[in-house]
C-alpha cells in the first residue's frame, strides 16, 4: 500500500482447530527483535519442526473463505524453510499462500506467478495469508486466476511467523519470495517452472529485488520476468524530495509508515531506541505498530490529529540512513525483462522517482516496458496496468522477446 511519504494431487488438510488458537506473542513486545510476534494460529509457529534446507514445503492447511480467492479451485496457507535476508545465513520459517485456478492444469502445470504484497504492517495478524486480501488486491489476483495462472504469495520474514518483519527491506522479502518458489515446485502441485513475478508499491520493490538476487542466491529457478507497480527507489536525491514536499505541521496519517521504518533501524542498531525520537504524544501510537495493521494504524494517527512537528522531539535522520541502505535493489541491471506501470497522480511512489529508476535501469542494460497512466495514483495503477502487464506476463513466460521501450 501507500509507503513512501516517509522516506493436486494436492496435499491438503483441513483448518484444524490449532487455526482457531491464538498464541500469545514469543517475547516482550518491547523486544526490537520480536515486534508484532503472536495474534496468530500455532500453524504459523515451527518450533516443533526439524531444521530443514532453505525452500522446503513444511506444512499445509486450507484457507478459510475470508481469506480465499474466489477464482481459485484450490486456496492453501503454507510453511516453508528460508534463510534470513538480514545476516544472510540464519534459517528462518517463512508463510505465504497458493492459490491455484479452476480447470485442468496443462501438460507442464500451471504457469506460476509470484504475487509480492504492499505495506501491511509488521505485526503477524497483518500477514496477507492471515487477513486475506482486499479489494482492488482481489479483483488483481483473480484476473491472473481467471488467465488460468496459480499465484504463489510470500508473507515475507517475520509476517506471520517469528521475529519482527524488517519493513521495506529489500534482500528478506528476496529470499523468503525465492524460497516460496522453490517450497511450491518441489511439493506435489501441478506448477510450471517458469515464473513470472509481480509486486505493487512495497512489493514492487520486492519482486524488482527478487530478480535480482535470484543470479545468486537461486540461480536454478526459472524467472520470466518482473512487472512492478508504484515500485519505489530510493536515492538521496529521490529522498529530499520526497521529504521536501511533506507538509510538517497538518494531520498526516502516513506517519505509520516513519514509525514502520523506524523498528527496521531498531533490528540493526542496537543502540537506537525510536523512542528516544518520538514525543510523549506520539510514543504510545507508535507502539501500536506491532500489534494493529497499516489501514487501522492511519486511522489512528487521523483521530489522534498526529502532525510531524509534534510526533517527533528531535529528528531521526541520522538512523535511518542505516536503513534506507537496506532498501536498495542488488543491481539495476537484470537478465529479465521489466514492466513497470506508474500512476501520474502517485503521490506516494512519486512518477519521478518511479521514471528515475526505469532510467537509471534502461542505462544498466536492463530491458524496461514503462507505461503511465495519466489518471492513475498510487493504488489504481495496480489494475489499470492490467491492459498492458497482461500481454506482457504471457509474452514473458512464452520465452517470446520483449525488447522494451527505453529512451
Amino acid at each position: 500500500m501507500t509507503i513512501f511519504k516517509t522516506l493436486f494431487a494436492l496435499l491438503v488438510v483441513a483448518p484444524s482447530l490449532s487455526a482457531c488458537a491464538l498464541y500469545s506473542p514469543f517475547s516482550n513486545p518491547l523486544d526490537p527483535h520480536s515486534l508484532g510476534d503472536g495474534g496468530v494460529s500455532s500453524f504459523y509457529q515451527a518450533d516443533d519442526l526439524a531444521p530443514a534446507q532453505a525452500g522446503t514445503l513444511l506444512r499445509q492447511e486450507a484457507l478459510t473463505r475470508e481469506q480465499s480467492l474466489s477464482g481459485a479451485a484450490h486456496n492453501l496457507r503454507l510453511l516453508y524453510t528460508s534463510t534470513s535476508g538480514l545476516d544472510g545465513k540464519s534459517p528462518e520459517v517463512v508463510s505465504g499462500s497458493l492459490f491455484l485456478p479452476k480447470g485442468t492444469p496443462p501438460k507442464q502445470g500451471w504457469p506460476l506467478l509470484l504475487w509480492s504484497h504492499g505495506t501491511v504492517g509488521i505485526a503477524d495478524r497483518c500477514a496477507p495469508s492471515w487477513t486475506g486480501y482486499v479489494a482492488f488486491h482481489q479483483r488483481h489476483l483473480n484476473h491472473w486466476l481467471n488467465q488460468g495462472y496459480a499465484i504463489v504469495a510470500s508473507d515475507y520474514q517475520g509476517l506471520g511467523t517469528r521475529g519482527t518483519h524488517p519493513y521495506l527491506a529489500t534482500r528478506p522479502a528476496a529470499y523468503s519470495n525465492l524460497d516460496v518458489i522453490r517450497a511450491v515446485q518441489s511439493a506435489a502441485f501441478p506448477l510450471s517452472k517458469p515464473v513470472v513475478l509481480l509486486g505493487q508499491s512495497q512489493g514492487a520493490a520486492a519482486a524488482f529485488a527478487t530478480a535480482g538476487h535470484r543470479q545468486t542466491y537461486a540461480p536454478e529457478l526459472d524467472i520470466r520476468g518482473v512487472v512492478a507497480t508504484g515500485i519505489p527507489f530510493f536515492t538521496p536525491k529521490a529522498l529530499m524530495a520526497v521529504r521536501a514536499a511533506r507538509p510538517n505541521d497538518v494531520v498526516d496519517p502516513q506517519l505509520g509508515y516513519n514509525f514502520l521504518a523506524l523498528t527496521l533501524v531498531q533490528l540493526i542498531d542496537a543502540d537506537f531506541n525510536m523512542e528516544d525520537y518520538l514525543s510523549k504524544r506520539a510514543q504510545p501510537i507508535a507502539r501500536d505498530v506491532a500489534t494493529i495493521c497499516n489501514r487501522d494504524m492511519r486511522k489512528k494517527i487521523t483521530q489522534a490529529g498526529l502532525t510531524y512537528d509534534m510526533s517527533f522531539d528531535r529528528s531521526p535522520n541520522a538512523g535511518l540512513l542505516q536503513a534506507y541502505k537496506l532498501m536498495q535493489y542488488p543491481r539495476l541491471k537484470l537478465d529479465v525483462p521489466v514492466f513497470v506501470g506508474s500512476g501520474a497522480k502517485d503521490r506516494d511512489t512519486p512518477l519521478r522517482m518511479q521514471a528515475a529508476l526505469v532510467q537509471r535501469a534502461c542505462r544498466a542494460g536492463s530491458k524496461v516496458q514503462a507505461q503511465v497512466y495519466a489518471d492513475e495514483d498510487h493504488l489504481s495503477a495496480l489494475n489499470r496496468s492490467l491492459e498492458h502487464s497482461t500481454d506482457f506476463v504471457a509474452a514473458a513466460h512464452a520465452g517470446n522477446p520483449l525488447p522494451g521501450n527505453c529512451p
